[in-house]
């Protein structure tokens, strides 16, 4: 062996090539070892996105018939004013109370005075009721309920567009057993309702009431109503109130 002029040690052994990659490799291991980079720093955990709570009390875009001939129909709930249809479960629940009351509707004359979406008529008449009378004072709302009548071929429903307490006017006593009343909540007009729809109701007729409040047991004495069933879903309070014998 022997040194370079660099003072390298070379071995006369190793061919020439080998001895410059040989020597390539020691001024390699020579250079600084680059440091460590360091570790990124590690992210805040991701907090999971909330979901956005739709607007309070915002009706459903479609209703359905729940039961009889037009059950799963759908029905367009408008964006009208005062407009809120019934809740599913709480129809279904009225149905059942009134098919254990009343039996057989096939003879049964009713009468929605806030039809809105038609949910309660449509159902009565999807059930066999020999006559449902639709009242909204909407006309665009009206519109609709004459669609779905045309649609479903509904004979025995017939829709109005008329304030309330006209179409009252107009209708004979006694006419109807049994009556549906949603007035718009913002309205507090339920126990004006109720009393005025007495006149029109059948002896032994039955009133669907739904409002914000429970009825208050002195006013239905006075209006010649007594409670047969009740029941609350939400801020909705719901009756079943039958006419007393006069």
């Amino acid at each position: 062996m022997r040194r370079s002029a660099t003072g390298s040690v070379v071995d006369r052994g190793v061919p020439g090539r080998a001895r410059r990659a040989l020597t390539t490799m020691k001024k390699r291991d020579r250079s600084p070892v680059p440091a460590a980079p360091s570790p990124a720093p590690r992210a805040a955990p991701r907090r999971a996105a909330r979901a956005r709570p739709s607007a309070a009390g915002a009706p459903p875009g479609r209703v359905r018939i729940i039961g009889g001939r037009f059950r799963r129909t759908p029905l367009a709930v408008l964006d009208a004013p005062g407009l809120r249809p019934t809740p599913d479960r709480v129809r279904v629940t009225v149905f059942n109370w009134l098919e254990h009351l009343v039996g057989d509707l096939s003879a049964v004359r009713a009468l929605d005075l806030f039809a809105g979406t038609g949910a309660m008529g449509f159902e009565m008449a999807s059930r066999g009721a020999r006559q449902v009378l639709l009242v909204d004072s909407n006309p665009r709302v009206a519109l609709a309920l004459r669609g779905v009548q045309q649609r479903l071929q509904a004979a025995a429903v017939d829709v109005v567009q008329s304030d309330w307490r006209a179409a009252l006017a107009r209708l004979a006593p006694a006419s109807f057993d049994v009556v549906f009343l949603d007035p718009p909540f913002d309205g507090d007009l339920l126990g004006e309702t109720v009393a005025a729809v007495r006149r029109v109701l059948a002896p032994g007729g039955i009133v669907y009431t739904e409002g914000p409040a429970p009825l208050a047991a002195a006013a239905l004495t006075a209006w010649g109503l007594e409670p047969v069933r009740d029941g609350r879903a939400g801020v909705v309070y719901f009756h079943l109130l039958r006419a007393r014998p006069c």
